[in-house]
């Protein structure tokens, strides 16, 4: 049995989120105890360990956002923190491409926000782009430029953050699964019936952070439904070289940016993800994880939504099937069309996105959500950019606790 001890802060899930605000809270308060507990064994093993490690421009999002105001200064950090610690960066910049005539006038939306967030982008011509992508294909001869976006190797960030962390004192508990809690009591029990009491506890539980936020009463008109994000890879011998990101112009209505093309730190060419509803949490292979009731639950929450909501059934007419193989090629040609099916093959890169949906306004929650409890914080929507926004992400998260102000 462990001994039971206290902190002055816990944090519940050791992602990306979780340990950036371990990081962020030490900057800040030097003299805090911390203590990060997590169900897995170590960090990182869900969607930040298993994230692209693109660190977006912030090229995407509504202005005024959170998404907005976090993911260009965040990138910025991130990348400097990435840089002094010796970690991999690959400066490779991103391209979005118009992959059909009809989407060309997005460019100017997408420049617009971009510019608006602070973000260095610009439109581009034919040539241009074919300099910096001479196997993929726009439809107008347009696309963007981002210059300042980049890659990273997320596990190798998050095992740095966990090594910086351990150095400055914050105690790890990993394999804590079905822990209850005493609100009143500002105390956690174990399984073992070992306990750890807190003055302040910050849900970072990524794809279980709904679950954890309503074992304190709040976020109850939450629920998350998790999409299942699958890669291919370009073969070794293929004849092609990307040595940028190659992205469609996205459907801004809806949270998923559609097939594209990724550099990777191990040098493959990453291709995907696809965005389909999970049938688990952590489905991530075959029926492991299935979680039937979930499975029910998002079928008649996805139900609601397509008839609903346009933006939903464009959705599923254009990106929910990308998991077949022929309909993956057909997305991926629009926008690399000299590649074949003999080119690709499946990866084991597999990710599950934790998607919020609000039970009240029936519809997917777009941006960053933290709710204030009982002597806690909940992050309950960490979606990308989290990742990238991450040192930005958890200042926001801090500064606007009670417990620090």
């Amino acid at each position: 049995m462990k001994s039971s001890r206290s902190a002055d802060i816990c944090i519940v899930g050791a992602g990306m989120v979780g340990l950036s605000v371990a990081h962020q809270i030490l900057e800040k308060f030097s003299g805090l105890s911390i203590v990060i507990i997590d169900k897995e064994i170590d960090v990182g093993e869900h969607s930040s360990g298993r994230n692209s490690g693109v660190l977006h421009s912030g090229l995407y999002y509504e202005p005024k956002t959170l998404k907005a105001k976090l993911c260009v200064l965040g990138a910025k950090r991130l990348k400097e923190w990435c840089y002094r610690n010796s970690l991999s960066v690959i400066n490779c910049g991103k391209v979005v491409t118009p992959q059909k005539p009809e989407l060309d006038s997005q460019l100017e939306i997408l420049l617009g926000r971009g510019r608006s967030n602070g973000a260095k982008v610009e439109i581009i011509d034919e040539q241009q782009f074919n300099e910096l992508v001479p196997d993929g294909r726009t439809s107008t001869g347009r696309a963007i430029w981002s210059e300042s976006t980049c890659i990273v190797k997320p596990i190798e960030v998050v095992k740095k953050l966990k090594q910086e962390l351990k150095k400055k004192g914050v105690n790890f508990l990993f394999f804590e699964k079905n822990w209850e809690v005493k609100v009143d009591q500002k105390t956690i029990i174990f399984n073992d019936s070992s306990k750890l009491s807190y003055d302040h506890l910050i849900n970072c539980a990524g794809l279980q952070a709904d679950k954890v936020a309503q074992k304190f009463n709040v976020g109850n008109s939450y629920t998350m439904l998790p999409f299942k994000g699958s890669y291919w890879k370009l073969k070794c011998n293929a004849p092609f070289k990307f040595t940028t990101n190659l992205y469609p112009v996205p459907d801004l209505k809806i949270p998923f940016l559609g097939v594209h093309i990724t550099p990777s730190i191990d040098k493959t060419i990453y291709l995907g993800p696809t965005a389909f509803p999970a049938m688990g949490r952590e489905q991530y292979k075959g029926l492991k994880g299935f979680d039937p009731l979930l499975t029910l639950n998002f079928t008649r929450h996805m139900a609601t939504q397509i008839f609903k909501d346009k933006k939903m059934r464009n959705y599923i007419f254009n990106q929910a099937f990308d998991w077949r193989p022929n309909n993956f090629l057909k997305s991926l040609q629009l926008i690399a069309p000299k590649i074949e099916m003999e080119h690709i093959e499946k990866s084991n890169k597999v990710g599950i996105r934790p998607q919020l949906y609000d039970l009240n306004k029936k519809e997917l929650v777009q941006d960053f959500v933290m709710l204030d409890g009982q002597d806690s914080s909940h992050v309950i929507n960490a979606i990308s950019p989290a990742f990238t926004a991450s040192f930005e992400l958890a200042d926001y998260i801090v500064d606007n606790s009670s417990y620090f102000n």
